[in-house]
């Protein structure tokens, strides 16, 4: 275990009382804290870090949910061999800043969830077409499937807007990582392709626009391209 530093302390006062983080979570939480003072002093969220004590077999290391209309962001390391295995053959120096992305995205799906937006289309936008399976569970799951969709490709616009804003000369880095890890075999709901296209030149975040505004209208374009 390693010893908690003061900055998490003084930003995530929930962290106080739990067991000392493990030098692998305190790497990860240090990286991200950028975004997550972001979260909790800019933007208010209502954002809380939970510490799995053993991670599931089919869990990734840092997720988020949602309990009583907070956030929780979730670390599962514990236990778990392949925690870092998303960063497989990234150089050690160059890891924070991907840790860093990965953080503004989860805060991405925080910021959704408490506006109430979560699996809402914007105004204007419905699902066009007709689906057929050999079952009513089918279906459902293939409608939950392009609503998890577009949820990650907002959560990867917010990671490369705030990316644009924070760390402009390490754009590209952090794009390329990311087209590589939103391969459209890894799944339809993480292939969100139709939404990094639009954004592989930094000049996509440009405007004076809030992040969040600017991430909204590019989402919006990317909508059409991901059916």
């Amino acid at each position: 275990m390693s010893k908690t530093p003061l900055s998490l302390l003084l930003l995530l006062p929930a962290l106080a009382g739990a067991a000392q983080l493990t030098e692998l979570e305190t790497r990860w939480l240090t990286a991200g804290l950028p975004a997550l003072s972001y979260a909790k002093q800019e933007l208010g969220l209502p954002l809380d870090i939970t510490v799995q004590p053993q991670a599931g077999p089919n869990d990734v290391p840092l997720a988020l949910g949602f309990e009583n209309g907070r956030c929780k962001l979730v670390l599962s390391m514990r236990g778990n061999p392949a925690a870092e295995s998303v960063l497989d053959g990234v150089p050690d120096g160059q890891r924070a800043i991907l840790i860093e992305a990965m953080t503004a995205h989860e805060i991405g799906h925080c910021w959704r969830y408490v506006h109430h937006q979560w699996h809402v289309l914007p105004a204007g936008f419905v699902e066009v077409g007709q689906q057929h399976a050999s079952s009513a569970d089918l279906l459902e799951l293939a409608r939950v499937q392009r609503a998890t969709q577009r949820e990650e490709g907002y959560a990867d616009l917010v990671a490369l807007s705030w990316t644009a804003s924070h760390h402009p000369a390490q754009y590209a880095q952090v794009y390329r990582w990311m087209r590589q890890v939103r391969q459209p075999g890894a799944g339809a709901s993480h292939d969100t392709t139709a939404w990094l296209r639009l954004a592989a030149d930094r000049a996509a975040f440009s405007s004076p626009s809030p992040l969040f505004e600017q991430v909204s209208l590019l989402w919006s374009k990317g909508l059409a391209g991901s059916d």
